[in-house]
Parts: C-alpha cells; sequence; structure tokens
C-alpha cells in the first residue's frame, strides 16, 4: 500500500519537520557546572582557583568549623549537613571553582590600551598554566567587552591576545568559552561565530574548539521589537558553538527600570526573563545559568549574606537552574553546601521512581519515558556534583552511571 513513491512523497512532506527536530538533539552530554565564577584580569592568575579554595575554606573555619554551625549560620537544614560538609571541604580542596570567566568587561572596565593589552597576555598564559594543574575548572575561558562599535576592536584584540597566548604557553583549555556581554541583536552573534573560526583557523585550532556564551542583560534580547522571543534566534544564530545563556541580573534589572534597591535575582521581571531563556534553550544542549547576588560574605555580614546566597542557590535549583554565578571567595561556601543538601535531599525519592521505572514494579506513580529522562538526569546531577557518589546511587536505583546515562540520552 505504502509504496516507494508514497513514501517519498510524505517524507519530502515532513522534511521542514525532521529539519526542524534537528535543530533540537536534547541535553548536552558534558556536565555542566554549578557555578561560573568571575574574576577580574588584574586579579587572575593560574592559583586563583586554589586561593579561592583557600579563602572560602578560612572562612568556613572562622564562621562554621563545624556541620551544626554551618547550618545554624547559613540556614541551612539539619537534615542532611552532616553529610554534607565533609564534601564541602573536601570540594574546597581539590576543585573550589568548577567554571572560570577572565573578566575584561565590567569587572575590569576601561584602561589604557597598553596596559589591557599586557592583561590579556598574562591571563591567556596563566590559563594554559592553570588548565595543566590537578585543581583546573571543567571549564575556562574570558568575557570582553560587548561587540558594540564603542568597545568591539578593543575587545576582539583583547581575546586574539589571551588565546594566542594560551595556545604559546601550552594550550587552551579543553572547555574554553568566550563570553560575550550584553548582546542585543543577532549579529553580534553571528560575527561572535566568524570571529572564533577565524581564530581557530589562523591559529591552528580544531573547528569547535571556541565556544561561545551569550549574556542576557538587556529585555531586548529576551523579546524582539515584533514581541517574538529574540533569545531563541540567538541560540539557534550560534550554529551549535553556545555554550549558555547567562543572566545578567543588574544590567537587565537596570535596563528594566528596577529601582536598585529592588534589584534581585527574585524580582518578578528576573523570573520571567529566566523563563524565557530556559524555554528557547531547552532541548539545543544549550544551558541556562542564573545570575549573581552582590551581596558578599565579609565582615559582620557573613551570616546574612550567607543566608541570601544558600536561598537563591537552592531558589534556582527548584526552578531547573542548575548554574549560577558566584563573585567572591565566600559564595564558594553555600554555593556548594546549598546545591548538595538540595540534591541528597532529591535523591531519595527521584531513585526510588527511577527504579520502579525501570523494574516496571508496582508504585504510586505511572512515569513515561520522558520523566525517566528528567530523573536520570536529576540523579546524574547529583552525583556528577559531588553531592553523592557512584556506590549511593547504584545502592538507590540499581542503576550505574552508564545506565544512567543510557536513560538520560546524553
Amino acid at each position: 500500500m505504502f509504496d516507494n513513491d508514497f513514501r517519498a512523497e510524505i517524507d519530502a512532506l515532513l522534511g521542514p519537520a525532521d529539519a526542524h527536530a534537528r535543530l533540537f538533539p536534547g541535553e548536552a552530554s558534558a556536565r555542566q557546572p554549578v557555578h561560573t565564577v568571575y574574576v577580574p584580569a588584574d586579579q587572575f592568575s593560574a592559583d586563583t582557583c586554589t586561593q579561592w579554595g583557600e579563602q572560602a575554606l578560612a572562612l568556613l573555619a572562622e564562621h562554621a568549623p563545624g556541620p551544626s554551625a554551618l547550618a545554624e549560620v547559613a540556614g541551612l537544614s539539619a537534615d542532611s549537613i552532616e553529610d554534607v560538609y565533609p564534601r564541602l571541604t573536601a570540594k574546597l580542596a581539590s576543585q573550589p571553582i568548577e567554571d572560570v570567566r577572565v573578566d575584561f568587561e565590567d569587572g575590569y572596565g576601561l584602561r589604557p590600551d597598553d596596559e589591557e593589552d599586557a592583561a590579556a597576555t598574562a591571563a591567556g598564559t596563566a590559563l594554559a598554566e592553570m588548565a595543566s594543574r590537578p585543581n583546573a575548572p571543567l571549564l575556562a575561558g574570558i568575557r570582553i567587552k560587548g561587540l558594540q562599535s564603542s568597545t568591539r576592536w578593543r575587545g576582539l584584540k583583547t581575546l586574539e591576545l589571551l588565546v594566542s597566548a594560551a595556545v604559546a604557553h601550552g594550550g587552551l583549555p579543553a572547555r574554553f568559552v568566550v563570553t560575550l556581554p550584553k548582546v542585543a541583536h543577532i549579529a553580534e552573534v553571528q560575527a561572535g561565530v566568524r570571529v572564533l573560526a577565524h581564530l581557530e583557523s589562523a591559529l591552528g585550532l580544531a573547528e569547535g574548539a571556541l565556544r561561545l556564551e551569550l549574556q542576557i542583560e538587556v529585555p531586548q534580547a529576551v523579546y524582539g521589537p515584533d514581541g517574538s522571543a529574540a533569545v531563541a534566534r540567538l541560540v539557534h544564530a550560534a550554529e551549535g558553538r553556545c555554550e549558555g545563556l547567562h543572566y545578567g541580573t543588574y544590567d537587565f534589572s537596570a535596563a528594566a527600570g528596577v529601582v536598585a534597591g529592588y534589584q534581585s535575582l527574585e524580582h518578578p521581571l528576573a523570573d520571567h526573563a529566566k523563563a524565557v531563556m530556559q524555554l528557547a534553550a531547552a532541548q539545543t544542549g544549550v544551558r541556562v545559568s542564573d545570575g549573581s547576588t552582590n551581596v558578599i560574605p565579609v565582615g559582620d555580614g557573613v551570616s546574612a549574606a550567607w543566608r541570601l546566597h544558600a536561598r537563591l542557590v537552592r531558589r534556582a535549583l527548584e526552578r531547573a537552574l542548575y548554574q549560577g554565578w558566584d563573585l567572591h571567595p565566600g559564595h564558594l561556601v553555600t554555593r556548594y553546601a546549598a546545591t548538595y543538601a538540595f540534591y541528597r535531599a532529591e535523591l531519595a525519592p527521584s531513585a526510588a521512581r527511577l527504579k520502579a521505572y525501570t523494574e516496571k514494579a508496582a508504585s504510586g506513580v505511572m512515569d513515561e519515558p520522558a520523566t525517566a529522562q528528567a530523573l536520570a538526569n536529576a540523579v546524574l546531577r547529583a552525583v556528577e556534583s559531588g553531592a553523592c557518589d557512584d556506590a549511593e546511587v547504584q545502592q538507590a536505583c540499581g542503576l550505574d552511571r552508564s545506565a544512567l546515562l543510557v536513560l538520560a540520552r546524553r
């Protein structure tokens, strides 16, 4: 009945749908870091990760020298803190930063050209050295000045100098990202793709070695003048190079007219913008990152800052934002503590449902393959982040990591 001619006709009719489906390949296979740390270029060195870990451990020892103290000071649940605390200290000692960005934009400011040239070369050399160390981050990169006309060539020269220096001194980190700030138009993404391809060719790098990250800091990056979701076009304009979309808390809030005292990750406009970003990036392999809080744990304000940060981290996780920005070594304490507590609390119920699904056992919930995929990803995030180990996961759900990766469709 369905002869070859008819099959060809139907395949031709569905060609646009097939092409559309290829734009949404699903969850990225590489592990997502739990945060991104922004370090001003003049403060960055090959020792930055080690120094941040040491400062975080010192702050922890001073203000929360044990599990119960951390629970009290940071406002964390005492239920899992006994398991969280040793994992936290081990993480701060072994790999305190999972994703680092050398900042030549707002965190660095406008400097004389010769000063920024020197800083870019020094940062590239430092990144190459950092990449060879045992505590190297999963990702590393640079935030250049924006591609707007006033800063375009300053930013691109900095990028060229940094990448060239890294290549000349041992090579770039395996996962290297270039952050484009204040993206407002699809042409900026297209230009970014062209620049990265040009650098790869000129420096003998593998095609696709340089990745893009888009910082969503202005409302027009979320909604275009025709009312459409402009951010979706930005994602696809990156031609597969886009690593993530990062929400810029304070620039976005200011551009949307939010009074300074109410600029926050919790503002309704922030939640709306991030929800649109999540929907635009869903199933594309592009990750969405929450922004930052500018309240830092120093002096008499350590407890208040930790409580705020821990709550914001958990709030983001509950909203499927598995990454955020950290601006101070003290933020590492509550980033990992809150993240580990969240994942450990979710492990048992997620694993139980996953086990019932894979064993086709009777339970009170009828989960479908899509839900099993989400459950597997949740369990994988728990073990990949360091919140729990492989043995705990296998005991809880009866699956090893390879089986989880299959279910998660990575």
